[in-house]
């Protein structure tokens, strides 16, 4: 497990996976969307950047907390050769909600963390209904015998509606994950690309001793409103 609670601060680049095989928008090769992900992961670590995240981001529409042995079998592909580059922190999401596929891949990638959608609280994203998944998830992970494994997980998430969960607060989210058996926290802005409000990442830091992240939106111009 990568460690988020030592002194000072990391900052993880998002590598976003070409379309992959099967999804509407594919069109390069295996070869070559594995080729384009490592050069973008070493853009980022000659630039300094701590660690890395790798995310079937082109994929859309995205299938609802699952994806097929296809979407597996290539961001393994991927994960592998990234993690040839070296030995920086390295994790995985796949999209969307597929928190045991990606848990499978970090496991055999020798990946430290993933970032897990819908860990506690059900809520409604652009794919449909999301249900929680901490339960299902850890016991997973101890089958697996993965434990090794971070699994940091966004609260509120960006691309969601959070109406049916409009009485609890972020605060209380947060400190349910925490309960949950969380890693750490992410915290995001409404969209890709958009900047989280600093004050959502006080209230989460103010309500865990867990690492938070901010999961979107940081940029060379904002970076810091949020250092502090």
């Amino acid at each position: 497990m990568i460690d988020l609670k030592k002194p000072g601060k990391s900052i993880i680049g998002m590598v976003h996976v070409a379309a992959l095989p099967g999804t509407p928008m594919h069109t390069l090769s295996m070869n070559e969307i594995v080729d384009k992900a490592v050069n973008e992961a070493e853009i980022y670590l000659k630039a300094g950047f701590d660690g890395l995240i790798i995310e079937n981001m082109h994929d859309v529409p995205y299938l609802k907390q699952q994806v097929g042995p296809e979407i597996i079998a290539a961001m393994t592909a991927v994960a592998l050769a990234v993690r040839n580059l070296g030995q920086q922190p390295m994790g995985i999401q796949i999209l969307a909600a597929a928190n045991l596929e990606a848990l499978a891949v970090a496991h055999t990638a020798g990946f430290d963390f993933i970032r897990a959608e819908g860990f506690v609280y059900g809520h409604m994203a652009d794919e449909g209904y999301i249900e929680s998944c901490a339960g299902e998830l850890l016991r997973y992970r101890k089958f697996l015998g993965a434990e090794s494994i971070a699994i940091y997980t966004d609260v509120k998430k960006k691309h969601s509606a959070h109406a049916i969960t409009s009485d609890v607060t972020l605060a209380e989210t947060v400190k349910t994950a925490n309960y949950f058996l969380s890693d750490g926290i992410v915290v995001t802005g409404t969209s890709t690309g958009m900047a989280a409000m600093p004050d959502d990442v006080s209230v989460a830091r103010e309500s865990t001793m867990l690492p938070v992240l901010v999961g979107s939106g940081i940029t060379e111009s904002n970076l810091a409103d949020y250092w502090p």
